[in-house]
């Protein structure tokens, strides 16, 4: 049918080319559908996924082959004008080839770990390329998948100079006669076809978001077009007017004047505040997800000797983190501001580094920092050093030897943290930051006494673990905090210090044998981290079911450790909140989706396009239609409240100079 045509030479191998193309695309997004979709999803409810992603697909095949046939308009340049014009061709179509099969793979390696498509909060990682390959190389067979890169490459390209020459020997005496026209009108149709959709608007990437389930709008997303269409959102952009709009919004959540802009407060110690000017360690802990821990009742009993001390700590089972990520889980600890800005670290970001932080108002504290690794990875240290004072003890200052890309090993760093505590004359504020539950989850092999175990996988799927080395560096880490609190007790600051361990952020993941599907299906497991609060010989033990915040850590023990400070931010001091209702706003990145969190509801809206969702974290109560509208309603003002608030914050929280105590 096609030879009746009489299409030119070069437009027959367009077509098999668009085909071959179409079929790499689809063979992704099927391996992708199987690899990662949830339990009892059934391949007919994703249809409309593939059929969007099938539209996404075309339109990167247009970009593709559009070159190929708008540079045939020439016939000097057509893959059929001589060897070295079909040479060119073939080369352009492998490197276009490779260009593809590597964003497949970087997205494949995304949604295993993340589970989100890739885009460009990716680069937050090029932007430290020797540690996140160091990473890459220690975690992956590197090698064996460079290596399958490159031949897949080679033999695809192999394939594009047969279909050449099938192309030349089936039309080889058909006369076909070279006409513009053909070139004209199928560099239309491909030019439709990259638009995307009839109307005034192109085809966007966030049209995948109008799906009610998340792992649908991923699985039509194509990761090229996710990743180019998010580079837009690694600018910081805020509005004055807005947050100004909002502030009566947070001035009743804040207990603030409503007539006077300004989120500045100076809060002074509580008659139960402390006295003794108490050492704090905070513990900012990688990827320690509420679910896997036993304080969730998870039965495989990862972390004994937390569960051994929550009973004697102050310890909220509620609090979430704001969002994904190491670097934005330091930044809303150090500030009190979530990181809203998307697809970029604020830590990265000129304008939003210098910061005020609470820590600064602890007078006459020797300040710490400690981290097994580099500090330059996602400017740490650049965070950090909004610390007045701060001593950072970091890589090369150890006597411990790295046991992999993230440096000593957390046990190492917590026996080193102790030495230089013991030594202390006067009170001091350490923040030591944990890497050990992250990949490649290195065990030192030197730790005879810790036993690795190995349950069954599908004991380890049910209990929301992916493999069993992630499940005994889970367990790895409770051993090392265990040690070193049993070290502590043997040195003198120990009996007047507060010790808090918080995640730096969860991990997304199985959690529906201890709590409900909501948790998991809406991605809750992602910021839902244990909070503990733990001083045996100062503190009496509380355990706190409302809802709280990362963003809360550094007003709360400021209040306990009886100190007058400036709190310019969000967060608030948990154990004097006067019986205000208790929220946590939370942001998806990827998706733009933000949300809050109450003690009985969770709330989503798209920053896109309009979407709200309202989940009922329990059924221990029935309630109307509507009032569950206005719940809805309440909760979707203080979701933008939050947003909008955080977003002037990121570019308006300045250091303010030292505050004067009375």
């Amino acid at each position: 049918m096609l030879f009746k045509l009489r299409l030119p030479k070069t437009l027959h191998w367009v077509l098999n080319l668009m085909v071959v193309f179409l079929l790499m695309f689809t063979l992704q997004r099927f391996i992708t559908f199987i690899a990662f979709k949830p339990d009892g999803k059934l391949l007919s409810d994703h249809i409309p996924s593939f059929l969007l992603g099938l539209r996404y697909d075309l339109r990167w095949i247009s970009f593709i082959l559009l070159p190929l046939v708008v540079a045939s308009f020439f016939r000097e340049w057509s893959p059929f004008y001589s060897e070295q014009t079909k040479k060119f061709w073939t080369w352009y179509l492998a490197i276009a080839t490779f260009f593809i099969f590597f964003f497949f793979a970087a997205d494949f390696g995304c949604f295993s770990y993340n589970k989100t498509r890739l885009n460009a909060s990716a680069l937050n990682f090029a932007e430290d390329p020797g540690i996140s390959a160091a990473m890459l190389w220690q975690s992956y067979p590197i090698i064996w998948m460079v290596a399958g890169l490159v031949l897949s490459v080679l033999l695809i390209r192999n394939m594009f100079r047969k279909l050449h020459g099938q192309v030349s020997l089936k039309t080889q005496g058909k006369a076909i006669q070279y006409d513009r026209k053909w070139f004209l009108a199928t560099a239309l149709f491909l030019a439709m076809i990259a638009y995307g959709r009839i109307g005034s608007q192109p085809l966007k990437w966030n049209a995948a978001f109008t799906y009610s389930d998340s792992f649908k709008s991923y699985l039509a997303l194509n990761p090229l077009q996710n990743f180019f269409s998010t580079l837009k959102f690694r600018k910081p952009q805020f509005s004055e007017s807005k947050a100004k709009e909002l502030f009566p919004v947070m001035a009743g959540l804040m207990d603030l004047d409503r007539d006077n802009f300004s989120y500045n407060r100076v809060i002074h110690p509580s008659s139960n505040s402390l006295s003794s000017r108490p050492n704090i360690v905070l513990v900012l802990c990688e990827s320690f997800s509420m679910y896997k821990s036993s304080l969730s009742g998870n039965a495989l009993n990862t972390t004994p000797f937390f569960q051994s001390i929550a009973d004697s700590s102050i310890f909220f089972t509620h609090c979430f983190t704001p969002h994904f990520s190491t670097a934005r889980g330091l930044f809303a600890t150090l500030t009190g501001i979530p990181d809203v800005q998307l697809s970029k670290f604020s830590s990265r970001n000129p304008e939003a580094i210098h910061q005020h932080t609470i820590i600064n108002d602890f007078k006459g504290y020797q300040k710490f920092y400690f981290l097994g690794g580099s500090p330059s990875f996602n400017n740490f240290e650049g965070l950090v050093k909004n610390i007045s004072g701060v001593d950072l003890i970091t890589e090369g200052k150890f006597k411990s030897k790295p046991v992999n890309v993230w440096g000593i090993s957390d046990m190492d760093l917590l026996k080193e943290a102790n030495s230089v505590f013991s030594k202390q004359k006067n009170p001091f504020f350490a923040i030591i930051q944990t890497a050990d539950n992250h990949r490649p989850f290195t065990i030192p092999d030197g730790d005879k006494e810790f036993q690795k175990q190995a349950p069954l996988p599908a004991e380890l799927e049910k209990w929301g673990f992916e493999t069993v080395e992630e499940y005994n560096a889970f367990r790895y880490f409770d051993f090392s905090i265990k040690h070193f609190i049993e070290a502590a007790k043997n040195e003198s600051y120990f009996k007047n210090t507060i010790f808090v361990f918080i995640g730096d952020h969860g991990v997304s993941g199985n959690a529906k044998a201890v709590y409900p599907s909501v948790w998991t299906d809406e991605r809750l497991t992602e910021e839902h981290v244990p909070f503990i609060i733990y001083a045996p010989e100062l503190l009496p033990p509380q355990k706190r079911s409302e809802v709280v915040s990362q963003i809360d850590v550094l007003p709360t023990l400021a209040g306990i450790a009886g100190q007058t400070y400036l709190n310019t931010t969000l967060g608030k001091d948990l154990l004097q909140n006067n019986g205000r209702e208790h929220y946590a706003f939370t942001i998806a990145h990827d998706e733009g989706r933000i949300g809050i969190v109450s003690n009985h509801f969770y709330f989503t809206k798209n920053l896109n396009f309009n979407k709200e969702e309202l989940h009922q974290l329990n059924n221990e109560v029935t309630y109307s239609k509507s009032q569950l509208d206005s719940i809805q309603r309440k909760l979707s003002e203080i979701a933008t409240a939050y947003y909008e608030t955080a977003k002037y914050m990121l570019i308006n929280n300045k250091p303010v100079g030292n505050l004067k105590h009375p």
